[in-house]
């Protein structure tokens, strides 16, 4: 193992002290890696200061990539951005899988893991607590677990996490159980929470009347800088900019988005191509934004972000 750059303790200080990234995979036409154009876009990333960058996630197509590929993403992001910005490495699958993805993610250097719910199977809650202290026991690495699907903990699992394994720093939680999200964030006092719903902006100011500080923002990637605003509108407290920011882009981005299955990955990467910074096409079993969509997505960009806003995006790019 290499030791990280970043503690578990340092790595959750960090990554709650402001927004989350979570990349898109780029890809050439033909569907392979990309790794020249998802290098400068990572770069590109670290260069609006968030406070995480969470690689090959699921805006980032960890379902769709290969076993040889995460390695590859990961690596690549890890060599794209300053020392001090942490990594977060995915680990998913079965127990052995998420074991050696968690290995290799600290041999690679990154700073954190995202355990994600282990593949297909339903299990008990004692099951789901021997997957998780498996992935700890497995890296010295901060752990998050991702909360959502099959992977539901309550809250005396997460209790028990917390107790026993002192690299277990944080809960994304991706199902919205407002009872479950008030006990952690009153009984947890050293958990990291994440806001973690698909486009979780819509979520993120009723979260911070929980506690939630911080949230996985997919919009950062196309547009950085209304993504910063949003997230420093809400730690504010500023309803009205929020709700002007919520009633101007988030929701109307939520009518294109709802229009398909599958519509919430594949909208970020419409957006990456509405601002000119394209990153190919989503792998199957995903589908692009219909042209139609593209278009609407592209003048609603063109008419809710303020320019300055918009105009880094599409001027930074390769």
């Amino acid at each position: 193992m290499n030791a990280s750059r970043f503690s578990p303790q340092e790595l959750r200080t960090r990554l709650g002290s402001g927004l989350l990234s979570f990349p898109v995979t780029h890809t050439a036409p033909d569907l392979s890696f990309d790794e020249a154009g998802y290098r400068e876009h990572v770069a590109w990333q670290a260069g609006f200061g968030p406070a995480g960058l969470f690689a090959a996630g699921g805006t980032g197509e960890i379902f769709a990539l290969t076993p040889d590929e995460v390695p590859r993403v990961v690596r690549a992001a890890v060599a794209s951005v300053p020392e001090e910005l942490p990594i977060v490495a995915p680990a998913a699958y079965g127990t052995a899988q998420a074991v050696a993805m968690a290995a290799d993610a600290e041999a690679a250097g990154a700073a954190g893991i995202l355990l994600f719910p282990p593949y297909l199977v339903q299990v008990s809650e004692a099951a789901l607590v021997a997957h998780v202290r498996a992935v700890c026991a497995a890296t010295s690495l901060g752990v998050i677990v991702y909360h959502r699907a099959n992977a539901r903990f309550t809250a005396a699992a997460v209790a028990t996490l917390a107790r026993t394994c002192p690299n277990f720093i944080g809960f994304k939680d991706g199902v919205g159980d407002v009872d479950l999200m008030t006990r952690l964030c009153h009984g947890t006092a050293d958990l990291l929470l994440i806001g973690g719903l698909p486009t979780a902006e819509v979520y993120a100011l009723p979260y911070l009347e929980l506690g939630v500080r911080t949230y996985s923002s997919a919009m950062f990637n196309f547009i950085p800088e209304f993504a910063l605003a949003f997230h420093r509108a809400v730690l504010a407290r500023d309803r009205a900019e929020v709700d002007r920011r919520l009633r101007e882009f988030v929701l109307p981005y939520l009518e294109i988005r709802d229009r398909s299955e599958g519509y919430a990955v594949s909208i970020v990467k419409a957006g990456m191509t509405a601002v000119g910074r394209t990153a190919g096409p989503v792998r199957s079993p995903l589908l692009d934004l219909g042209p139609d969509d593209l278009a609407d997505l592209a003048a609603l960009i063109e008419s809710a972000v303020h320019p300055d806003e918009a105009r880094t995006a599409s001027s930074v790019g390769r």
